[in-house]
């Protein structure tokens, strides 16, 4: 008898043969300028079941550019595994041509020029018309928002996320689970989930005193849909206390808490749910671990790390659908659940071209209201770029580049440092920076430039514990982003070495002296976790640097060595 897991397989291969993922079938479309709004959604409905999943959204309302990765590395099991393969080997992997407009939305090669063709993506007045033709095709679609929503963008600041609730509760979602939200404060957390038409979930979020679940996230809701009984579980970023100031949310405790994983699907089960959906924004590679230890879920909805996959994992029996981030995609899967099993799916990861699919026009009166009394703030032109501005990237990105040279410069400072965050658009050289534009790469509620000393000693602990947050072999152990950014200091990294042995040769770039472990030097940087921190916002050091420049040019970065890989 053919077991769930090489059913599972067959599905999957057959979703490649049938081009559920939709990226070969428009890329050749929109090589000959024919992709149309209606290939892009075209879809050949199956099953009974339908799940629309966003991510990672990061309150980016208005149609960008979104850079993908160049340098996404994986360790242990996880290397060579996607995501982490990237440039021409991703595009080799998936049959993607180059020139292609899913070469332009899954990877970062040409960029520049690419973005020139087909333009800017994402939009969330473009991800509603893609949201409404999905549910006038399964209206009782589920719609699940991963998290990284309230956060990102200088509305967003400003307002303290209610410009994304008030949208996202237009697009009507049906649950979310949490991570930056955080960052708004546990008070205002509380008003803005109190206020939710829909579900606020999270298994993993506990009371910190008690260490007990919370009244105000549930760890699931059940859905009846299509004649089945669907239970969705919400899986928050467990490393909240970690990798954001723990001092603003007090009252909460998180972390991965497998156990109690386990626990509510065996409880969902007891009750008669058919078929397990997890909302998770614990990161793919964590939410590929979670699968192999937690039995009897049947789809992983993956955020936290923005990967945009055209085809779902499967590990264990569980598949994992990553759906990128910006609101540049939006995944649809149907499954066909038929006496209390999974028995297939269909997927497609459909991507927000936004000259291609027409906004709708209700959300997009809803946007400019919320931006309106802003409008003139944030479209103030601070200067212009002669360069691709990225950020994303395991050791560095232009934008965080920038952000060194303008702590260096504003602060005075011989090193800077800019945390390793995936969140932010890119420009394409030739665009102006508006104020917009680097609030969209600096906005957060502990976004204050420091100064202070540290010693060539206490540098390399800095590097050293943010690498093992990264480059662990196990998973469960990678709490940060990305490697943090350095301004003024080079250094080699082997990602294959244990714990405390990573990083070396390091050197002040100005002299090309190594550091030295026992001397203490000035350091600027912003985004410390630590309550009191005191400087100027990040965003009006950025801001003055570039308004001095008045047009940008960064310069290749070879700072950092990586071998090991």
């Amino acid at each position: 008898m053919i077991s769930r897991r090489d059913f599972l397989q067959v599905g999957m291969a057959a979703s490649a043969l049938y081009g559920a993922s939709g990226f070969g079938n428009w890329a050749r479309l929109a090589a000959q300028q024919r992709l149309t709004q209606d290939q892009l959604l075209q879809f050949d409905t199956f099953g009974n079941v339908s799940l629309i999943h966003v991510t990672d959204i990061h309150a980016q309302l208005k149609p960008i550019y979104f850079r993908e990765p160049s340098v996404n590395l994986g360790v242990g099991d996880n290397k060579g595994a996607v995501p982490h393969v990237t440039g021409a080997d991703f595009r080799r992997l998936y049959g993607i041509d180059d020139g292609s407009p899913s070469h332009y939305a899954l990877s970062s090669g040409d960029f520049s020029a690419l973005a020139k063709e087909y333009g800017r993506v994402g939009g969330l007045d473009r991800v509603a018309t893609v949201i409404k033709a999905i549910r006038a095709d399964r209206p009782d679609a589920i719609l699940l928002d991963g998290g990284d929503t309230w956060h990102g963008s200088y509305t967003c600041f400003q307002t303290q996320g209610q410009d994304m609730v008030n949208v996202m509760n237009a697009l009507n979602p049906d649950a979310m689970t949490f991570h930056w939200e955080f960052t708004l404060g546990s008070d205002r957390v509380t008003e803005l989930v109190e206020s939710l038409p829909f579900a606020a979930l999270g298994q993993n979020i506990f009371d910190a005193e008690w260490d007990e679940p919370t009244d105000l996230f549930p760890p699931y809701t059940m859905f009846e849909r299509g004649g089945t009984k669907i239970a969705v579980i919400g899986q928050a970023f467990p490393y909240m206390p970690i990798a954001n100031p723990g001092w603003m949310f007090p009252e909460y405790a998180f972390g991965i808490r497998d156990e109690n994983m386990q626990a509510m699907v065996d409880e969902v089960r007891a009750e008669g749910a058919e078929c397990v959906v997890v909302l998770s924004h614990n990161g793919f590679d964590v939410d590929k671990k979670m699968a192999t230890i937690v039995s009897g879920i049947d789809v992983i909805l993956s955020g936290h790390t923005h990967d945009a996959l055209p085809e779902p994992v499967l590990s264990g029996e569980t598949i994992i659908v990553p759906s990128g981030s910006n609101g540049k995609f939006v995944s649809r899967v149907d499954l066909d659940i038929r006496d209390g099993r999974m028995m297939g799916y269909r997927h497609k990861l459909i991507p927000i071209f936004s000259d291609v699919i027409t906004p709708d026009p209700e959300m997009t009166a809803l946007i400019d209201e919320q931006r309106a009394p802003y409008e003139a703030e944030m479209s103030e032109v601070i200067g212009q770029t002669d360069s691709l501005l990225y950020r994303r990237g395991n050791f560095n990105g232009t934008w965080d580049d920038l952000i060194c040279d303008a702590l260096m410069s504003e602060r005075d400072a011989e090193i800077a440092l800019s945390p390793g965050v995936r969140w932010g658009p890119s420009l394409i050289p030739g665009q102006d920076i508006t104020r917009e534009d680097i609030w969209n790469v600096t906005s957060m509620t502990y976004g204050q430039a420091y100064r202070t000393e540290m010693t060539g000693e206490f540098l390399k602990i800095v590097l050293e514990d943010v690498a093992d947050n990264i480059f662990n072999p196990d998973p469960y152990y990678q709490q940060g982003g990305d490697m943090v950014r350095t301004g003024g200091l080079g250094y080699h990294i082997d990602v294959s070495q244990p714990q405390g042995s990573r990083i070396s040769n390091m050197t002040l770039l100005k002299t090309g002296e190594p550091i030295d472990p026992a001397r203490a030097y000035v350091v600027a940087g912003w985004a410390s976790v630590n309550e009191g921190t005191e400087g100027p916002q990040i965003w009006d050091v950025v801001e003055s640097h570039i308004a001095k420049m008045g047009t940008v040019k960064v310069e290749e970065n070879n700072s950092v060595t990586v071998t090991g890989i």
